[in-house]
């Protein structure tokens, strides 16, 4: 099967600001099934194994399509490293949303999609958005989780929140890179201002798309339980654990082998099972 990449793609988004995309899709075939893929925190498109799973999608029969989020902090110039610290401390929930409906708008008109099915898999804080926006956009047929929170409130407490309100800025450091990422206030003011858009588990309960919740047993950074609980809260949902599967479902940044890791693999299996069945054939 031929395989077109087209990568660096310029979104342009009048809300936020210009931003990355890449599409994976076979050259054969009729309008294909288009799946948006969208990175966490601290996340970005060429991140680890993600080309790979790219891939594999594409190969699957599938439209694929990974973005940046505009202020995720990397450049247009500069894709592969965060070397924007100020974009990514302005980053919030309303720009994530709105840069999610530009990747729909743009890619949802291309000669090779099907808009008729379309399928956003959210992997971390990016299953969050996933969830919301796919409650909001009725053009959103299909939901896939990878190690998905259950909410957006993921903000310092007590002691730290009053620092972090009174400096306006607090700063995690990248484990990977040693960068000091800021976080300005701006963050939690945006999320307390719309609160209610961004429930997440007001938006689990309500969204009508087909849903597929991925978690590994042994996540590090997001418990199991909150895939338990995106269950619970929809119950027409399917939950697949994958025992002992850490956060990334192993892949890591850099990601030098040409295969998927085993519990990753596992996850885009049992997600292309999942849109055949669900949506494809439906």
């Amino acid at each position: 099967m031929n395989i077109t990449r087209k990568q660096n793609i310029i979104i342009s988004n009048p809300e936020t600001k210009d931003f990355l995309a890449d599409a994976f899709y076979p050259e054969e075939g009729e309008k294909l099934p288009l799946i948006i893929f969208v990175h966490g925190y601290k996340g970005y498109k060429d991140w680890g194994a993600w080309n790979l799973l790219a891939e594999r999608f594409a190969e699957a029969g599938f439209f694929f399509v990974k973005f940046n989020f505009s202020h995720n902090g990397t450049t247009i110039e500069d894709p592969h490293n965060f070397a924007d610290l100020e974009a990514f401390g302005n980053n919030n929930y309303s720009k994530e949303l709105s840069d999610l409906g530009a990747v729909i708008d743009y890619f949802s008109k291309h000669e090779k999609v099907d808009d008729h099915k379309i399928i956003v898999i959210g992997h971390s804080r990016g299953g969050g958005i996933s969830i919301i926006k796919t409650y909001e956009d009725e053009r959103i047929n299909g939901l896939i989780t990878f190690a998905s929170v259950d909410t957006l409130d993921r903000f310092p407490k007590n002691e730290a929140f009053e620092q972090w309100k009174n400096e306006g800025v607090y700063y995690v450091i990248n484990g990977r890179t040693k960068q000091e990422m800021p976080h300005y206030f701006q963050l939690y003011e945006n999320y307390e201002r719309d609160i209610h858009r961004f429930d997440v588990e007001r938006a689990t309960e309500m969204a009508k798309a087909h849903f597929l919740i991925i978690h590994g047993t042994y996540d590090e950074s997001v418990s199991v339980k909150n895939a338990e609980h995106l269950h619970l809260l929809h119950p027409n949902s399917e939950l697949y654990l994958i025992e002992n599967a850490d956060h990334t479902f192993g892949a890591k940044e850099p990601w030098e082998k040409e295969v998927l890791p085993k519990d990753l693999e596992d996850a885009v299996d049992r997600s292309i099972k999942f849109i055949k069945e669900k949506i494809v054939n439906e």
